[in-house]
C-alpha cells in the first residue's frame, strides 16, 4: 500500500514539474457555465374520449355436481 502511494506521489511531482516548465500545458476550451439541459423529443398525440356501445355479453352457468355415489 505505502508502494502505491509513494508512486502515485512521485508521479503527481513529475507532472508539476513538466507543467511548470511549459512541456504540459492545459487550456480550458469552454467556459464554466452551468446550465440546464434541454431535451426535444418528437412524440404520438393520443386522444381519449369515451362513447356508448351495445355489446352482448355471454352468460356462463356452473352446475355442481350432485351427490351420487
Amino acid at each position: 500500500m505505502r508502494t502505491l502511494l509513494a508512486l502515485i506521489g512521485v508521479i503527481a511531482l513529475v507532472v508539476v514539474a513538466l507543467m511548470y516548465f511549459g512541456l504540459i500545458n492545459v487550456d480550458q476550451t469552454r467556459s464554466a457555465v452551468v446550465q440546464a439541459p434541454q431535451f426535444k423529443a418528437d412524440v404520438a398525440r393520443v386522444s381519449v374520449g369515451t362513447e356508448q356501445k351495445t355489446v352482448s355479453v355471454p352468460t356462463v352457468n356452473v352446475e355442481k355436481p350432485g351427490n351420487a355415489q
